[in-house]
């Protein structure tokens, strides 16, 4: 039996439609009711008739750091996909991002020792890569230095990796993958499906960086069939392509019949953006929605190798531009 966390998020959803439309025993699981009827929008996303492949889902009501609740939902379990993280960028939200994606990979990592578990995929993220020196090309080598002005978030995952490699000199089998950002369609309240309402609304500005993408389908693809390998304690970045942030955001608002932005956002418009961000939060404790390390981030150059994967599995990614064109098909579709 397979047992899926994070099932309610964007990789998660869709990997268990991947794995109940293929006559997978799986158990998935969630934290709140209201999230199921998400995993609900993205099998819509495949078939009307979705309603018995979403209820064949053995579904255990189960948190990370409830080390007892997680056994239970480990039995009879074989073989473990962990994609749950919490996901935030905010300096204040440091220590809950420690303890879900650090302290929450841990407590599975050593209940698939304890449980003899014989593979585990974790979902990390190319923000775990590290900077590349002289602008090189970023890959499953470039070097992580926990003395660069790392973000909170990117610290969390590389603490979370570390774990499963932890796992992995204790007897452990696991693969992890990079994914850079991740384009899928059925949830549109946040992450990357919420892009596609914001371009709809209007983007005025785009950046001068660049972003690393991939399509949630290809990313779950590779990740059954690297389970279903015998390769293992491996890691491999997932970026079908790297877009400037002036293409992607472009592309989005076409995709959308929305408004395409036209201004480059300056560093330091960027820089008096960020500032004037944090202080709205300290003013009205609203969560923030620009940080300076993502301000930078929006400006960096950088460029991502998947030749590993690609390799390895003899993949072939899907073009980014026409995953952007069908998500965006799909989110029209739902507005």
């Amino acid at each position: 039996m397979i047992l899926v966390t994070g099932g309610t998020g964007l990789v998660g959803s869709h990997l268990l439609y991947k794995l109940v439309s293929n006559n997978e025993k799986v158990r998935a699981i969630y934290r709140t009711e209201a999230k199921l009827a998400q995993v609900k929008d993205v099998f819509s996303t495949y078939t009307e008739s979705y309603d018995n492949l979403f209820n064949s889902i053995d579904w255990v009501q189960a948190d990370l750091l409830d080390i007892p609740a997680l056994e239970e939902a480990f039995i009879d379990i074989d073989y473990v996909y962990h994609c749950a993280a919490f996901v935030s960028f905010e300096p204040d939200k440091y220590q809950l991002l420690r303890k879900t994606n650090i302290e929450g990979t841990a407590n599975l990592v050593n209940i698939c020792l304890s449980k003899n578990i014989k593979k585990l995929c974790y979902v990390s993220s190319i923000a775990t890569l590290g900077k590349p020196i002289n602008n090189a090309v970023i890959n499953e080598e470039t070097v992580w230095n926990p003395e660069d002005d790392n973000n909170v978030y990117a610290i969390t995952k590389y603490g979370a990796e570390m774990e499963v490699w932890r796992g992995t000199q204790e007897g452990l089998n696991a693969v992890i993958v990079n994914p850079g950002v991740i384009l899928g369609a059925g949830i549109w309240k946040y992450g990357t499906g919420h892009l596609f309402k914001r371009a709809l609304n209007g983007l005025k500005y785009y950046t001068s960086g660049t972003i690393g993408l991939v399509d949630v389908k290809d990313v779950i693809e590779i990740m059954t069939q690297l389970m279903k390998s015998d390769i293992s304690n491996e890691r491999f970045v997932l970026v079908a392509e790297t877009w400037s942030y002036k293409n992607f955001l472009q592309a989005l608002a076409t995709s959308v019949d929305g408004k395409i932005p036209e201004k480059l956002a300056s560093k330091s418009l960027l820089s008096m953006a960020w500032r004037l961000d944090w202080l709205k939060h300290v003013l009205t404790g609203k969560r923030r929605q620009l940080t300076k390390h993502l301000t930078t981030t929006l400006s960096s150059n950088k460029e991502y190798s998947s030749s590993k994967i690609k390799t390895a599995l003899n993949f072939k990614f899907k073009a980014v531009n026409t995953t952007i064109t069908e998500v965006g098909y799909l989110f029209l579709k739902e507005v």
